[in-house]
């Protein structure tokens, strides 16, 4: 592997993406402010999760207030099946795209293209593994989650649409994550917010006038996640060449193929374990009766909104990180991992205030619910969490920044430990102490998986050598 540096040829081409492009819209995140960088980076990113999380939150107000309290469940009994299938397919898409970011990066225009070419091979492949597995485990896998009998069949009826055309979920996160790769955040919230906008017409039209139920509200979550994978795949083709390979792009060889699987897998392994593990504690909050169900995934919903600026401030790291790491900046890569720590523990506190004051009044708007039952053990959830939130924020950008350096083992353990602590919750806590059992799971996990994380970021080989050569 060489990069192109010299000729003149590739280098221009890479550089006008980042600089000169007309009509594109590139961070450059290898020069100038670390800090304003990743603001201007992430600010994009934020955007667009605040969109994908309103229209998955827009299913659920929908649900509530037209459909009500158990369909509400039956959407939240398959909930951790729904991030497991998706958790997947962004994780393999992110773990894909890093190697993209690394290459470009290094200015080496043609393994940039191998990368994207080997990135579609696998992603179809994968795709097709998933579809093939969902199909033939989903309703067993919703009975050995104990999933109430009267909620089950909408449960299913929900999840198995998503399932199907799981392969539209990944071929936008895939995209979107190339167009990350190459510094581009703000084209991917384009298309999500359209297709946003497309999801909360096609909700109100499949509940309310076609009376679909809630595999109406999964279809229209496919549809518009469709509708942003095109948008993507038009602009990639006619504004970002340096994305397009060509047929010998495909030959990439054995070792780029290998280092793409493994990125993707560890990635995507890594969201999928913790995705099970949460699918396993499911089977513990299943027994507890649909009212809290329905509460918990009113809470759910709103946990998401909450760790938004953590995941998306994350995600831009292993982006920086990724990209640095690629042009030899290991200094800066330290610096970018501090600023964003100090941020992550300044929303987390904010989020403590806002939590402790709001929380059973978002639950009630969000679900539309006036059960005390839902109310109050919605808002528990959320304000005894609250405090541990900047906990995650560090989790997720040690993580990630881990993932932007290559290591793929190091996340993969950390998945481990919290998919082993759910279990451990599952069969030991929530027994004996129910919902409260529940609510405190996460938190407690996450303080462990941060000190490991933190560890092994501080002692990785990449960063140590920085450090000598600093001293």
């Amino acid at each position: 592997m060489s990069a192109v540096t010299k000729n003149g040829k590739g280098r221009l081409e890479v550089d006008a993406v980042m600089k000169n492009g007309k009509g594109r819209l590139e961070v450059d995140l290898l020069h100038g402010s670390i800090l304003k960088g990743l603001l201007v980076f992430a600010i994009p990113l934020f955007i667009s999760n605040v969109f994908q999380q309103f229209y998955n939150a827009v299913d659920t107000m929908i649900v509530g207030n037209y459909l009500g309290d158990v369909s509400l469940a039956a959407i939240g009994a398959c909930g951790a099946v729904y991030e497991l299938l998706i958790g997947f397919a962004l994780g393999m898409g992110n773990g894909l795209s890093i190697v993209a970011a690394r290459y470009y990066g290094a200015h080496n225009e043609e393994f940039l293209k191998k990368s994207v070419a080997g990135s579609l091979a696998i992603g179809a492949g994968i795709t097709l593994v998933l579809m093939l597995v969902s199909h033939l485990f989903l309703y067993p896998l919703l009975e050995l989650l104990g999933t109430p009998s009267d909620i089950i069949e909408e449960s299913y009826s929900y999840i198995s649409m998503i399932a199907l055309c799981v392969g539209v979920m990944f071929a936008y996160n895939l995209l979107a994550g190339l167009l990350r790769a190459v510094g581009n955040s703000v084209m991917p919230l384009v298309f999500l917010v359209l297709s946003a906008l497309l999801n909360i017409g096609l909700d109100l039209l499949f509940i309310t006038r076609f009376e679909m139920g809630i595999r109406g509200a999964a279809i229209a979550t496919v549809i518009a996640q469709g509708v942003s994978a095109v948008l993507c795949l038009i602009y990639i083709l006619k504004k970002c060449p340096i994305l397009i390979p060509r047929g010998r792009h495909f030959a990439a060889g054995a070792r780029l193929y290998k280092e793409l699987l493994g990125q993707g897998l560890s990635m995507g392994l890594m969201t999928g374990i913790v995705a099970t593990g949460t699918v396993i504690l499911q089977a513990g909050i299943n027994n507890l009766g649909y009212l809290i169900i329905a509460g918990h995934t009113a809470a759910r919903k709103l946990h998401s909104f909450c760790l938004m600026p953590f995941s998306t401030l994350s995600l831009a790291l292993s982006t920086f990180v990724s990209q640095n790491r690629g042009a030899g900046q290991i200094a800066r890569i330290r610096r970018g991992v501090r600023y964003a720590n100090m941020l992550s523990v300044c929303w987390g506190a904010l989020l403590i205030f806002i939590l402790g004051f709001g929380a059973e009044w978002m639950i009630q708007l969000l679900s539309g619910s006036s059960e005390s039952v839902v109310l109050e053990n919605g808002a528990r959830y959320l304000r005894i969490g609250s405090p541990f939130y900047m906990v995650l924020g560090v989790l997720l950008n040690t993580r990630n920044s881990l993932q932007g350096l290559g290591s793929k083992l190091i996340p993969l353990i950390s998945s481990v430990i919290e998919f082993v602590g759910k279990i451990l919750f599952v069969m030991i806590m929530i027994p004996k102490l129910g919902y409260l059992g529940v609510i405190l799971c996460e938190p407690v996990i996450w303080c462990f998986m941060t000190m490991q994380l933190v560890w092994a970021f501080y002692h990785d080989a990449t960063i140590q050598k920085a450090r000598g050569r600093q001293q």
